[in-house]
């Protein structure tokens, strides 16, 4: 059977989140909702903009942009979607797809040019009425590959008319109703208000809906628990992991029970030997861990799991359980991302606190203009460097400029984690 999606809306008005097209009330900050909507089990975001001046458009394509690189789940741009121009900006900011709006007078042209320059799985059309498929349906059929229903009145109508398959976006929760919509062949999703909103469990809506035969997305495991080497408690230790750094943030047990449990809720369950029940990672603290992946090693009798951790993976409050070293010897760091970081902090600190004599703090008195004029000769010396065949002077140049770089991009408010989100954008 195939999974349905669940769909969380973003509406933004001059780069904020607002509640929705017809409520410019704040909908929160951003990368709140971004995080949420990543780790919590949203399938797909659809990302409306509602700006009126080419002005508030590109402010709201920036915002799209930060989105895209703060979420990882599949992103699509809508709205004042104009021009091929448009479609290319939308898609550059990193969305998977955009969807064009089917009221517009010319959107068989846009989307034809759209279709020829990016191919039809980049587009979609949103619609509240039937008009468009009446009127143009072959070709509609053609140059995109999803509908997206904004009015759920027309799906029987659409149902009639065209097999392309669609996703819904509708307002509230009436489970029934949810369920007679995922039930049509043609829907791939369904979602909006409901699903967007910070009180709704999403994993429990999946629970729910899985309960009437709609399978949506969840983990599967490859491997049965029966298949795992058990202790003598039945119980198999967990390490865990930050997804984004391989932090270790804990260790503790699951039994088949906390292991199924976890798989369905996306959220880390465990068996407590002291208290001798599940609990749900988070569930009294708001620290959930939202999970990434699980691997097992190669005895099957240890689980690794990468996670999304909400807040403390500690009860103390550190952010890991491991935090108090026994024994440490010096050692120089090899991880490159480690020693960007630790440069970067360090240039961070002369500038926040400014040493006598510091070199660092001589580029940042000095102002923007000195910071590039050394960025640019060392990116000269680097020129000059690589027609040498002594190889020890490139490693030298090319570190000169990575640090005068970093100058720049503390000067500039650019950290390491804004480079890499662009690169794994690209």
């Amino acid at each position: 059977m195939e999974h349905k999606n669940l769909i969380a809306t973003i509406y933004l008005k001059n780069g904020m989140a607002v509640k929705g097209k017809h409520d410019l009330e704040s909908a929160g900050d951003l990368k709140e909702l971004a995080k949420r909507y990543n780790d919590s089990g949203v399938d797909k975001l659809y990302v409306f903009d509602l700006s009126n001046t080419d002005r508030e458009h590109e402010v709201n394509l920036h915002t799209m942009k930060e989105l895209c690189r703060m979420v990882e789940i599949p992103t699509y741009g809508a709205g004042n979607i104009q021009r091929l121009e448009d479609i290319k900006k939308v898609i550059y900011a990193g969305c998977k797809g955009v969807i064009l709006d089917g009221s517009q007078h010319d959107v068989i042209q846009l989307a034809d040019e759209g279709m020829q320059r990016f191919g039809r799985e980049k587009l979609l059309i949103s619609m509240e009425n039937v008009d468009l498929m009446f009127k143009h349906k072959k070709a509609a059929e053609e140059l995109v590959h999803k509908l997206v229903v904004l009015n759920p009145l027309i799906i029987d109508a659409l149902e009639n008319i065209t097999d392309l398959p669609y996703s819904v976006i509708i307002q509230g929760y009436d489970k029934d109703r949810w369920v007679e919509i995922l039930k049509k062949e043609c829907v791939t999703g369904i979602g909006g208000e409901y699903i967007s909103r910070s009180d709704t469990d999403v994993t429990q809506v999946k629970k729910s809906l899985a309960a009437e035969g709609i399978e949506t997305k969840k983990f599967e495991s490859v491997m049965a628990w029966s298949q795992f080497k058990t202790n003598s408690d039945g119980l198999v230790p967990v390490i865990v992991q930050d997804y984004q750094t391989g932090e270790v943030l804990m260790m503790a047990y699951m039994n088949e029970e906390a292991f199924q449990m976890t798989l369905s809720l996306g959220k880390m369950t465990y068996y407590s030997r002291s208290r001798q029940e599940l609990w749900v990672k988070g569930e009294t603290s708001g620290h959930y861990q939202y999970v990434k992946s699980l691997a097992v090693d190669c005895d099957q009798d240890t689980i690794l799991a990468q996670v999304s951790q909400i807040g403390a993976a500690c009860h103390t409050g550190h952010t890991s359980c491991f935090y108090r070293e026994l024994v440490k010897k010096e050692y120089m760091a090899k991880n490159p991302m480690k020693v960007f970081e630790n440069v970067y902090q360090v240039i961070e600190d002369r500038r926040e606190h400014p040493k006598e004599g510091s070199y660092t703090n001589y580029l940042f008195d000095k102002g923007l203009d000195k910071i590039l004029k050394k960025l640019g000769e060392e990116a000269t010396e680097i020129v000059i460097a690589s027609k040498n065949p002594e190889p020890e002077e490139i490693k030298y140049e090319i570190s000169d400029f990575l640090y005068h770089m970093m100058v720049l991009m503390v000067e500039k408010g650019v950290s390491w984690d804004d480079i890499v989100e662009e690169l794994n954008q690209r």
